[in-house]
C-alpha cells in the first residue's frame, strides 16, 4: 500500500532533521571550535570595554533610569551572535551534499521539494538554538541571573532567530556552486547583520542613517527579543520583536523553497 503525501513529507522532514542533528551531535570539534568566537567577545572584547566604560549603561534607548553593566548588556546580543552565525553557516551542508551526490538522490526521493527545504531549515535551526543553550552556561561570568522561567523562554526565543537565519543561509546557499563562495557571500551578509543589530551598543543617540539601518535589520528584532527576556528591558515591544522575526523568516523559508524548486 502506498504512502500518503503528507506522512511521505512527514517523514522526509524527520529524517533531514534528523541526520543535520546527528552530524552536530556526533561532531565535537564543530560544537567546540563555533563556541569559541562569541566566548572571545564575551570575555575578552566585554571585559575590555567594560573596563573602559566603567559603570552601567542604558539597557534600552528609552530607559531613563537604571542601567546594566556591559558584560550583560552584551550577553544577549552574544547569545544572537552564536545563533546568527551558527545557522547562516550551517546551510552550507547543502553544498557539501550535492558535491558527495547524496541532495541528488533526496531530491529523486518522492518527498516535495518543500519538504526537502523546510528539513533542512528546522535542522540548522535546531543545531544552532542548541548551541546557544550551550552559551547559556556563560550566563554568570556575564552577570545574568538567569532562571528557569527565563531559559524556558529564551529556547523558543533563539529558535525563532535560528529558523529565520537558517532559511536566510539556505535560500542563498541553494543556488551557490561552490562552499568557497558561499562562505565569502555570508561573511559579506553576516557581519553588518550582527554589527548593525546593536548587539554589542545601545541603540540611544544613533546618527540618523545608521539608525535606519538598524530598523532595517532583522538580526536588531532578534536582539531585542534575547534582550527583553534576559534583561527585562527593551527598545521595542516583545509582540514587534516576534512579528519581525517571524516574518522575516517566512519570507527567507517561501526564498529557499522557490530557490529549491530549480534546484537540481
Amino acid at each position: 500500500m502506498q504512502r500518503p503525501q503528507w506522512l511521505r513529507n512527514s517523514m522526509g522532514i524527520y529524517t533531514i532533521w534528523l541526520r543535520d542533528v546527528r552530524r552536530f551531535l556526533r561532531d565535537r570539534p564543530r560544537l567546540i571550535g563555533s563556541l569559541v568566537q562569541p566566548t572571545l567577545f564575551l570575555l575578552v572584547l566585554g571585559n575590555g570595554l567594560a573596563g573602559s566604560l566603567g559603570g552601567k549603561i542604558p539597557v534600552s534607548a528609552h530607559a531613563t533610569d537604571g542601567g546594566s553593566g556591559y558584560m550583560a548588556f552584551i550577553f544577549p546580543g552574544i547569545l544572537a551572535m552564536t545563533v546568527l552565525f551558527t545557522s547562516a553557516f550551517s546551510a552550507i551542508s547543502v553544498i557539501w551534499d550535492r558535491e558527495v551526490g547524496f541532495m541528488k538522490e533526496v531530491l529523486v526521493a518522492p518527498v516535495s521539494r518543500w519538504a526537502v527545504t523546510l528539513g533542512k531549515v528546522l535542522g540548522g535551526a535546531t543545531v544552532a538554538m542548541m548551541q546557544g543553550m550551550v552559551m547559556l552556561l556563560m550566563a554568570p561570568i556575564a552577570n545574568v541571573p538567569l532562571t528557569v522561567g527565563m531559559v524556558l523562554l529564551l529556547i523558543p526565543g533563539m529558535f525563532l532567530v535560528a529558523f529565520a537565519m537558517t532559511a536566510m543561509g539556505l535560500a542563498a546557499a541553494a543556488r551557490m556552486r561552490s562552499m568557497q563562495g558561499f562562505t565569502v557571500i555570508m561573511n559579506f551578509v553576516v557581519l553588518p547583520i550582527f554589527f548593525l543589530s546593536g548587539a554589542m551598543f545601545p541603540l540611544a543617540g544613533l546618527p540618523d542613517w545608521m539608525g535606519i539601518l538598524v530598523s532595517l535589520d532583522p538580526l536588531t528584532y532578534g536582539v531585542d527579543l534575547l534582550r527583553h527576556i534576559t534583561l527585562g528591558f527593551a527598545d521595542r515591544a516583545i509582540a514587534t520583536d516576534v512579528m519581525v522575526m517571524a516574518g522575516f523568516g517566512s519570507v527567507m523559508l517561501a526564498l529557499s523553497v522557490w530557490a529549491f524548486q530549480g534546484h537540481s
